[in-house]
């Protein structure tokens, strides 16, 4: 790998590495002889009680950030208060003092030092008052911590817990180290419209995983921008938004279009060549291929065999994902087990093949790929084509190797309609006579009659389903007109349902 200057280097390994890096203990608990001397440069008498928090207390010292005490010490060890905590955040983070606090404050006096601090988090909702009292002198724990560096980021709540694990070793009170030495990560983990690749590692043949100086802007991660910013030679493709990972300050998973084993590729980024990688032909291993509808097949992967959708393990779905979320380390590792990352299905195909027949190209379902709990993209035929009953199919891949590739398909009945009913003039709810236990409504349509014979077409508003109940929305601009009554059908085999009606009511 041919990754640019020390510097560039050097930012790759901080941002790798996050919040350990700033914020770990040594095991014996003192500080090295580095730290000490960066004690003295500090001008703090009792520095060297810091351990590894050391030179994050100095950095802040010399940004103004934080001060000591008239008597020449920085009391690393204190607990740190409310006021503290608001002064540091302000400062590190760039904001401005308030001049006003809420009315409904009742515990902030104008005339201390910390009351812009604290107004200007209070009004921006960032540390919330209890019972109308913003409590300056109270102790600061680690959960309240997180919760306040998260809010005054806008970075997901399980990132920061994770900087704040490694930081404090009390959780009941944090102290002036530690809260140093997360300061120190959360101005690192501020989005920068500046930010550069350090480092490129490709993870398997769609995936890679990229490191920036800092974390993106919301405006450069976006789909258009990105892929007008993510630049390949050698034919290789940005795909989807690139996400960042949970835990990390600025390390991206990024899906590509696969890539050639061995081939050597350059990203440019923002029209600069930035570094260059070796691709990946590591396969993803998937463990089996099945019917799910009868012109959709799946493949799945496992968690206990060491694959993980990239939804468990980004910082944009950490708190959807509720017990699937997890944080890997800088290996990928959680646990003691080293993960391959399934990245972004989009525009992802595969080729099935009937048993004597010609082989066929199947498209991704968008927004199928982890549901209800299972990492299990469907694929879907060519419009028109269906899986015949009793042929055995075989699924192949350019970017999975299928441990169990073939089943034989069966006549799958239709879902079955129950009911409809107008959301708006432009939108209908569809019922099923029982939750599909995934995405089965993706890509699907229903037709809506009018009386004189007129129809308009819906169709299924992505990720919209709740349980048995997808969302439809009119297409082309189409209204529904107050007081008809439409006869709502399936557009296609997908489902069936007698005598399914929706009538619109402005009122």
């Amino acid at each position: 790998m041919k990754y640019v200057s020390n510097k560039m280097a050097a930012l790759a390994i901080a941002a790798a590495i996050g919040a350990s890096a700033v914020t770990g203990v040594p095991a014996d608990g003192w500080a090295s002889a580095a730290a000490r001397t960066a004690a003295a440069s500090a001008g703090f008498a009792d520095l060297g009680d810091a351990g590894s928090h050391a030179a994050a207390i100095e950095a802040l010292a010399k940004l103004g950030i934080m001060n000591g005490y008239e008597n020449g010490t920085v009391k690393p060890n204190a607990p740190v208060s409310r006021a503290e905590l608001a002064k540091l955040v302000v400062k590190a983070l760039g904001l401005t003092p308030a001049q006003e606090a809420p009315d409904e404050i009742t515990d902030l006096d104008p005339d201390k030092w910390y009351f812009g601090y604290m107004a200007v988090l209070a009004n921006s909702g960032i540390m919330l008052p209890e019972d109308g009292k913003l409590k300056p002198n109270a102790r600061v724990t680690a959960d309240e911590l997180a919760d306040v560096i998260a809010k005054a980021l806008k970075r997901d709540i399980a990132s920061v817990k994770y900087w704040v694990d490694h930081a404090a070793a009390k959780p009941q009170h944090v102290t002036r180290g530690e809260l140093a030495g997360l300061i120190v990560t959360a101005r690192q983990a501020k989005p920068s419209a500046d930010a550069v690749p350090v480092k490129v590692k490709a993870l398997n043949t769609i995936t890679l995983e990229v490191t920036f100086s800092a974390p993106l802007t919301a405006e450069d991660a976006a789909l258009d921008q990105a892929q007008k910013q993510f630049v390949f030679d050698g034919g290789l493709r940005m795909l989807n938004v690139p996400q960042l990972k949970t835990g990390s300050i600025a390390t991206y998973i990024v899906p590509t279009t696969p890539q050639k084993d061995g081939n050597f590729y350059t990203l440019t980024y923002k029209g600069e060549a930035e570094g260059s990688f070796t691709g990946s032909g590591e396969k993803l291993e998937m463990s089996s291929a099945g019917q799910v509808a009868y012109d959709t097949f799946e493949i799945v992967s496992e968690l206990s065999k060491g694959v993980t959708d990239y939804g468990n393990v980004i910082s944009a779905y950490s708190a959807g994902r509720a017990g699937l979320a997890f944080i890997l380390d800088e290996n990928n590792s959680y646990n003691g087990q080293t993960y391959e990352i399934l990245s972004s299905m989009r525009s992802k195909e595969v080729t099935i093949t009937p048993e004597g027949g010609e082989p066929m190209t199947a498209a991704y379902v968008m927004f199928t790929q982890a549901t209800d709990g299972r990492q299990a993209p469907k694929f879907r035929l060519p419009a028109g084509k269906t899986l015949e009953p009793g042929v055995k199919y075989t699924v192949t891949s350019a970017w999975a190797n299928v441990a169990d590739a073939s089943f034989v398909a069966e006549a799958k009945a239709p879902l079955q309609i129950a009911s409809a009913k107008a959301l708006s003039e432009a939108s209908i709810s569809v019922t099923l006579s029982e939750d599909p236990k995934d995405e089965l409504f993706a890509m699907r349509g229903v037709v809506l009659t009018a009386p004189d014979g007129s129809k308009f077409e819906a169709t299924y508003k992505l990720t919209s389903r709740k349980g048995a109940t997808g969302v439809f929305e009119l297409a082309n601009g189409a209204k529904l007109v107050p007081g008809i009554i439409y006869q709502l059908s399936p557009a296609g085999l997908w489902a069936a349902g007698d005598t399914i009606t929706v009538e619109w009511s402005a009122e």
